[in-house]
């Protein structure tokens, strides 16, 4: 009985037996025929594949998650049915790949959710249970809440920059490159900022650039009357701004809204 139980939490997907054969192709070929309508194949799927889902939300959230009794393995699930469905075999990344990136934003979404609730729950929320006497002490309760509050927005911000790094690699971009060609002046930051936000305001432009790796020059050569001379010079912190700018990082994106701000007030005065 302990074997099988240990087959069963750690053995490899797919070994489960004849009912789960489909499982023993690669990921992107099961994901196609349950895409193509077989929804018995993707229950089947999904279950091969719960030690790998446990794991990812482990992986997470740095420690272990159990499968029965957390809420973040029932996050984990439910991505990995999302990526199912939005798996894209032309996006040259493996499905297993595009489920854990899929998982992970959905746990950053639940952990920003509980940030936001912490943050907004009352002081007599944390009160305790002392037949009608004194309350725990005030300030030892708002400095615990501060201390989870920052622990909670350290590792959002870590997530942030994992997931930053993941897609300026596909660009060519470490954040090595930034460090050394990172503006200088604060004018020519806000110039470069909003550059970045005019790109990042044009999806199509955005599919290009991470698609090809290169920056649409000729484009915002035209958009942004400058010349090819400054966007080449400075091609990699714009493309990593206007990744910043575009995608899903609240943290990191405040640290460029006020100088994103000013550039396009400048703007409108020069205009």
């Amino acid at each position: 009985m302990l074997l099988l139980l240990i087959k069963r939490l750690f053995g490899k997907p797919g070994s489960g037996g004849s009912a789960r054969d489909g499982a023993q192709a690669p990921p992107e070929t099961v994901v196609a025929r349950i895409r193509a309508g077989d929804d018995a194949l993707r229950e089947s799927f999904i279950a091969d594949y719960r030690p790998y889902i446990a794991k990812a939300a482990s992986r997470f959230c740095k420690r272990y998650i159990d499968p029965s009794r957390d809420d973040e393995y029932s996050i984990a699930l439910a991505a990995f049915n999302e990526a199912i469905d939005g798996y894209d075999d032309n996006a040259g990344k493996s499905f297993l790949g595009f489920a854990d990136t899929v998982i992970r934003r959905r746990l950053i979404d639940y952990v920003r959710k509980e940030q936001r609730h912490a943050r907004s729950l009352p002081m007599s929320a944390f009160e305790g249970e002392q037949g009608g006497e004194s309350p725990v002490n005030a300030a030892e309760t708002a400095g615990a809440m501060d201390a989870y509050v920052s622990e909670r927005l350290s590792e959002s911000r870590r997530l942030e920059i994992e997931a930053l790094a993941e897609r300026l690699e596909r660009c060519g971009i470490s954040f090595t490159d930034l460090a050394d060609r990172s503006p200088r002046h604060a004018d020519s930051r806000a110039m470069l900022l909003g550059i970045s936000a005019e790109l990042a305001s044009r999806p199509e432009l955005m599919a290009v650039m991470e698609r090809h790796g290169r920056l649409p020059i000729k484009e915002l050569m035209e958009y942004c009357q400058v010349s090819r001379k400054t966007l080449e010079r400075n091609r990699k912190y714009i493309m990593a701004t206007a990744l910043i700018l575009s995608g899903d990082f609240p943290l990191l994106q405040s640290y460029l809204q006020p100088a994103v701000q000013e550039a396009a007030a400048s703007r409108e005065v020069g205009s």
